[in-house]
Protein backbone atom coordinates (compact mmCIF):
# COMPACT_ATOMS: atom_id res chain seq x y z
CA UNK A 1 0.00 0.00 0.00
CA UNK A 2 1.25 3.43 -1.18
CA UNK A 3 2.43 6.12 1.20
CA UNK A 4 -0.38 8.58 -0.11
CA UNK A 5 -2.97 5.87 0.46
CA UNK A 6 -2.00 5.39 4.32
CA UNK A 7 -1.87 8.79 4.71
CA UNK A 8 -5.20 9.25 3.95
CA UNK A 9 -6.37 6.02 5.94
CA UNK A 10 -4.70 7.89 9.07
CA UNK A 11 -6.40 11.36 7.96
CA UNK A 12 -9.98 9.66 7.64
CA UNK A 13 -9.95 8.87 11.33
CA UNK A 14 -9.75 12.19 12.55
CA UNK A 15 -12.63 13.49 10.79
CA UNK A 16 -15.80 13.22 12.73
CA UNK A 17 -17.89 12.75 9.73
CA UNK A 18 -16.48 9.99 9.00
CA UNK A 19 -18.36 6.31 10.02
CA UNK A 20 -15.78 3.50 10.02
CA UNK A 21 -17.17 0.52 11.71
CA UNK A 22 -15.20 -2.88 12.12
CA UNK A 23 -16.71 -5.74 10.30
CA UNK A 24 -17.98 -7.21 14.11
CA UNK A 25 -20.24 -4.33 14.47
CA UNK A 26 -22.25 -4.69 12.13
CA UNK A 27 -22.16 -7.98 10.66
CA UNK A 28 -25.40 -9.65 11.78
CA UNK A 29 -26.42 -6.68 14.12
CA UNK A 30 -27.22 -3.24 14.25
CA UNK A 31 -24.90 -0.30 14.52
CA UNK A 32 -25.82 2.10 17.26
CA UNK A 33 -26.36 4.73 14.71
CA UNK A 34 -29.85 2.69 13.59
CA UNK A 35 -32.62 4.85 13.63
CA UNK A 36 -30.84 7.63 15.59
CA UNK A 37 -28.89 9.45 13.15
CA UNK A 38 -31.12 12.55 13.26
CA UNK A 39 -30.99 13.03 17.33
CA UNK A 40 -26.91 11.16 17.84
CA UNK A 41 -25.33 12.36 14.81
CA UNK A 42 -27.23 15.48 13.04
CA UNK A 43 -28.39 16.88 15.97
CA UNK A 44 -31.48 17.97 13.94
CA UNK A 45 -34.81 16.32 12.67
CA UNK A 46 -34.01 17.12 8.66
CA UNK A 47 -34.41 14.74 6.10
CA UNK A 48 -31.55 11.68 5.74
CA UNK A 49 -30.32 11.36 1.78
CA UNK A 50 -27.96 8.88 1.17
CA UNK A 51 -25.67 8.58 -1.89
CA UNK A 52 -24.69 4.81 -1.78
CA UNK A 53 -21.25 4.35 -3.69
CA UNK A 54 -20.00 7.62 -3.14
CA UNK A 55 -16.74 7.22 -4.45
CA UNK A 56 -14.79 10.51 -3.72
CA UNK A 57 -18.37 12.11 -2.46
CA UNK A 58 -18.42 14.52 -5.30
CA UNK A 59 -22.50 14.69 -5.09
CA UNK A 60 -22.58 14.05 -1.60
CA UNK A 61 -20.90 17.18 -0.70
CA UNK A 62 -22.65 19.26 -3.52
CA UNK A 63 -25.89 17.99 -2.73
CA UNK A 64 -25.52 19.10 1.00
CA UNK A 65 -24.05 22.78 0.07
CA UNK A 66 -27.13 23.23 -2.15
CA UNK A 67 -29.45 22.07 0.73
CA UNK A 68 -28.36 22.92 4.19
CA UNK A 69 -31.20 22.03 5.19
CA UNK A 70 -31.48 18.46 4.26
CA UNK A 71 -28.88 15.23 5.84
CA UNK A 72 -26.42 13.90 3.37
CA UNK A 73 -24.63 10.43 4.11
CA UNK A 74 -22.51 9.31 1.10
CA UNK A 75 -21.83 5.63 1.79
CA UNK A 76 -18.94 3.34 -0.10
CA UNK A 77 -16.33 0.73 1.00
CA UNK A 78 -12.83 2.83 -0.41
CA UNK A 79 -11.71 4.49 2.24
CA UNK A 80 -9.28 6.20 0.24
CA UNK A 81 -11.80 7.78 -1.89
CA UNK A 82 -13.90 8.73 0.33
CA UNK A 83 -11.31 10.92 2.08
CA UNK A 84 -11.71 13.38 -0.46
CA UNK A 85 -14.93 14.10 0.57
CA UNK A 86 -14.73 13.69 4.04
CA UNK A 87 -11.73 16.54 4.32
CA UNK A 88 -13.87 18.88 1.90
CA UNK A 89 -16.91 18.87 3.95
CA UNK A 90 -14.48 18.73 7.35
CA UNK A 91 -12.57 21.82 5.98
CA UNK A 92 -15.73 24.05 5.02
CA UNK A 93 -17.14 23.11 8.25
CA UNK A 94 -20.33 21.47 6.66
CA UNK A 95 -22.29 19.52 9.55
CA UNK A 96 -25.30 18.10 7.58
CA UNK A 97 -22.29 15.39 5.86
CA UNK A 98 -21.33 12.33 7.15
CA UNK A 99 -19.80 9.60 5.26
CA UNK A 100 -19.88 6.23 5.63
CA UNK A 101 -17.16 3.49 5.22
CA UNK A 102 -19.18 0.06 4.98
CA UNK A 103 -20.25 -2.65 2.28
CA UNK A 104 -23.41 -2.14 0.65
CA UNK A 105 -24.53 -5.54 1.45
CA UNK A 106 -24.49 -4.37 5.17
CA UNK A 107 -26.63 -1.33 4.58
CA UNK A 108 -29.49 -2.76 6.98
CA UNK A 109 -27.02 -2.60 9.79
CA UNK A 110 -27.42 1.57 9.70
CA UNK A 111 -30.66 2.83 9.14
CA UNK A 112 -34.00 1.85 10.91
CA UNK A 113 -37.69 1.95 9.07
CA UNK A 114 -38.24 5.04 7.61
CA UNK A 115 -35.32 6.92 8.79
CA UNK A 116 -34.31 7.45 5.10
CA UNK A 117 -36.02 10.05 2.77
CA UNK A 118 -34.36 9.25 -0.72
CA UNK A 119 -31.63 7.55 -2.12
CA UNK A 120 -29.22 8.62 -5.04
CA UNK A 121 -27.01 5.69 -6.67
CA UNK A 122 -24.35 7.62 -8.96
CA UNK A 123 -22.54 6.15 -11.48
CA UNK A 124 -22.57 2.73 -10.23
CA UNK A 125 -20.37 -0.56 -11.31
CA UNK A 126 -22.87 -2.04 -14.17
CA UNK A 127 -21.40 -5.14 -13.03
CA UNK A 128 -21.23 -6.17 -16.90
CA UNK A 129 -20.98 -9.90 -15.83
CA UNK A 130 -23.56 -12.19 -16.29
CA UNK A 131 -22.82 -14.40 -12.67
CA UNK A 132 -22.57 -10.55 -11.05
CA UNK A 133 -26.32 -9.01 -11.82
CA UNK A 134 -26.92 -9.87 -8.40
CA UNK A 135 -24.27 -7.14 -8.11
CA UNK A 136 -26.07 -4.60 -9.36
CA UNK A 137 -26.97 -1.73 -6.85
CA UNK A 138 -30.46 -1.84 -8.78
CA UNK A 139 -31.07 -5.35 -8.56
CA UNK A 140 -34.58 -6.77 -6.82
CA UNK A 141 -32.25 -7.75 -3.59
CA UNK A 142 -30.80 -4.35 -3.11
CA UNK A 143 -34.17 -2.82 -3.75
CA UNK A 144 -35.23 -5.15 -0.77
CA UNK A 145 -33.15 -4.21 1.36
CA UNK A 146 -33.73 -0.34 0.82
CA UNK A 147 -37.10 -0.70 1.16
CA UNK A 148 -36.28 -2.11 4.58
CA UNK A 149 -35.56 1.83 5.92
CA UNK A 150 -36.80 4.35 3.14
CA UNK A 151 -40.06 5.92 3.47
CA UNK A 152 -42.64 4.89 1.58
CA UNK A 153 -42.89 8.22 -0.04
CA UNK A 154 -39.20 8.05 -0.45
CA UNK A 155 -37.59 8.72 -3.69
CA UNK A 156 -35.02 6.57 -5.36
CA UNK A 157 -32.43 8.41 -8.10
CA UNK A 158 -30.05 6.62 -10.52
CA UNK A 159 -27.77 8.57 -12.48
CA UNK A 160 -25.49 6.02 -15.07
CA UNK A 161 -23.51 6.35 -18.30
CA UNK A 162 -23.78 2.18 -18.86
CA UNK A 163 -27.44 2.28 -21.14
CA UNK A 164 -27.28 -1.62 -20.21
CA UNK A 165 -27.81 -0.70 -16.30
CA UNK A 166 -30.36 2.16 -17.41
CA UNK A 167 -32.33 -0.59 -19.67
CA UNK A 168 -31.77 -3.35 -16.81
CA UNK A 169 -33.18 -1.24 -13.63
CA UNK A 170 -35.79 0.08 -16.03
CA UNK A 171 -37.32 -3.53 -16.32
CA UNK A 172 -36.45 -4.47 -12.92
CA UNK A 173 -39.11 -1.46 -12.29
CA UNK A 174 -41.80 -2.75 -14.95
CA UNK A 175 -41.44 -6.29 -13.31
CA UNK A 176 -42.40 -5.09 -10.23
CA UNK A 177 -45.33 -2.74 -11.67
CA UNK A 178 -43.39 0.77 -10.86
CA UNK A 179 -43.55 3.48 -13.05
CA UNK A 180 -40.62 6.06 -13.17
CA UNK A 181 -41.58 9.58 -12.14
CA UNK A 182 -38.51 10.41 -14.60
CA UNK A 183 -36.89 8.80 -17.55
CA UNK A 184 -34.04 10.12 -19.46
CA UNK A 185 -31.54 8.85 -21.89
CA UNK A 186 -29.38 11.96 -22.01
CA UNK A 187 -29.76 14.30 -19.49
CA UNK A 188 -27.98 16.84 -21.51
CA UNK A 189 -29.71 16.17 -24.40
CA UNK A 190 -32.78 17.48 -22.77
CA UNK A 191 -33.84 20.09 -21.25
CA UNK A 192 -36.86 20.48 -18.85
CA UNK A 193 -35.56 18.10 -15.89
CA UNK A 194 -37.12 19.05 -12.69
CA UNK A 195 -34.17 19.38 -10.98
CA UNK A 196 -31.35 21.07 -13.34
CA UNK A 197 -29.27 22.24 -11.24
CA UNK A 198 -29.08 19.06 -9.45
CA UNK A 199 -28.75 16.39 -12.15
CA UNK A 200 -25.83 18.93 -13.34
CA UNK A 201 -23.38 18.13 -10.30
CA UNK A 202 -20.45 16.23 -12.13
CA UNK A 203 -18.86 13.34 -9.95
CA UNK A 204 -14.83 12.67 -11.09
CA UNK A 205 -16.76 9.69 -13.69
CA UNK A 206 -19.10 11.72 -15.33
CA UNK A 207 -16.82 14.25 -16.11
CA UNK A 208 -14.43 11.63 -17.64
CA UNK A 209 -17.91 10.21 -19.44
CA UNK A 210 -19.09 13.12 -20.77
CA UNK A 211 -15.15 14.21 -22.13
CA UNK A 212 -15.92 10.58 -23.75
CA UNK A 213 -19.02 11.25 -25.67
CA UNK A 214 -21.46 9.35 -23.40
CA UNK A 215 -24.35 9.79 -22.67
CA UNK A 216 -25.60 10.25 -19.13
CA UNK A 217 -29.05 8.35 -18.12
CA UNK A 218 -31.50 9.49 -15.02
CA UNK A 219 -34.14 6.99 -13.71
CA UNK A 220 -35.64 8.64 -10.98
CA UNK A 221 -38.97 6.33 -8.83
CA UNK A 222 -40.32 5.63 -5.59
CA UNK A 223 -40.66 2.09 -4.76
CA UNK A 224 -43.49 2.34 -2.03
CA UNK A 225 -44.13 -0.04 0.72
CA UNK A 226 -43.11 -3.23 -0.57
CA UNK A 227 -41.72 -6.58 0.68
CA UNK A 228 -40.27 -8.95 -1.92
CA UNK A 229 -39.19 -7.48 -5.42
CA UNK A 230 -39.77 -9.78 -8.43
CA UNK A 231 -36.68 -10.53 -10.99
CA UNK A 232 -37.08 -9.37 -14.38
CA UNK A 233 -37.16 -11.31 -17.55
CA UNK A 234 -33.92 -9.33 -19.38
CA UNK A 235 -32.44 -11.24 -21.83
CA UNK A 236 -29.64 -8.77 -23.12
CA UNK A 237 -28.16 -10.39 -19.93
CA UNK A 238 -27.54 -13.65 -21.25
CA UNK A 239 -25.18 -12.20 -23.35
CA UNK A 240 -22.93 -10.91 -21.02
CA UNK A 241 -19.55 -12.19 -20.61
CA UNK A 242 -16.98 -11.36 -18.11
CA UNK A 243 -14.60 -9.65 -20.84
CA UNK A 244 -17.14 -6.73 -20.48
CA UNK A 245 -16.75 -5.54 -16.98
CA UNK A 246 -15.62 -1.91 -16.87
CA UNK A 247 -12.80 -0.63 -14.23
CA UNK A 248 -13.90 1.30 -11.84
Amino acid sequence: MGKNKLKKFSENLTFRCMIQPDFDEVFGKDHPLKGNWRKDFFGNDNPIVLELGCGRGEYTVGLAAAHPEVNYIGVDIKGARMWRGAKTATEQGMGNVAFLRTRIEFIGSFFAPDEVDQIWITFPDPQMNKRRVNKRLTAPGFLERYAQFLKPEGIIHLKTDSGHLHEYTRAVLAANGITPTVCCNDIYGRRGLADEAVLSIKTAYETRFLAEGLPITYLQWSPGARGRFAVPDFPADDLLTGEHTPVR
